[in-house]
């Protein structure tokens, strides 16, 4: 798979403490275990000139009070609050200055965020996603990706996951409504 580099990002999801360190609140092996594959893709992304988007997880500590129905404290509780160790980036993953930062306070990084307006901006038509987790923030956002008129292409191999079913869930319903899967050797950057 050919990806023309100016006009590709790679669209890395919250791969932070609090899902991929052993001390984080909702730490899944299977966020840390994407870490060294996450650091090639964006490496070899980079070299290309490709755009790098960190997406991050944040939540003030009163998000989700006065809410009707979404809470995601009450699903999960507390995780990835404003300011807190949790809410950064794994220190293997390190943010160079002409990488773009989202803080999304949903599971869709498109929700109420600049994504859109900023990618647009760049000519960005498709976005190449990995990070965790497979079936909640990596699905909803290459959905609304998808949606939006961008070809969301889904790294198999550096896509976190609670479980291997998750992910494998997560990788057939994106195929089979609005994106592609594939894997990190079959992409190159051109």
């Amino acid at each position: 798979m050919h990806l023309d580099s100016d006009s590709t990002a790679l669209v890395v999801v919250d791969m932070q403490n609090g899902f991929a360190h052993p001390d984080g609140a909702l730490y899944a092996p299977g966020s840390e275990d994407v870490i060294e594959p996450i650091v090639n893709l964006v490496e070899r992304a980079r070299e290309a000139g490709v755009q790098i988007v960190y997406t991050r997880d944040v939540h003030p500590p009163e998000q989700f009070e006065g809410n009707h129905y979404y809470d995601e404290f009450e699903q999960w509780g507390e995780h990835v609050l404003e300011g807190s160790w949790e809410a950064e980036l794994v220190e293997e993953l390190t943010i160079q200055p002409d990488d773009h930062v989202v803080e999304k306070h949903t599971y869709d990084a498109f929700h109420e965020t600049e994504l859109d307006g900023w990618l647009s901006a760049r000519g960005i038509d498709d976005l190449v996603f990995c990070g965790t987790l497979a079936n909640v923030c990596v699905l909803h956002t290459a959905g609304s990706a998808g949606l939006r008129d961008y070809r969301p292409i889904l790294i198999e191999d550096a896509i976190g996951a609670i479980e291997d079913d998750h992910r494998e869930y997560a990788l057939e319903h994106a195929e089979w409504l609005f994106g592609e899967v594939t894997t990190r050797e079959t992409v190159e950057f051109d």
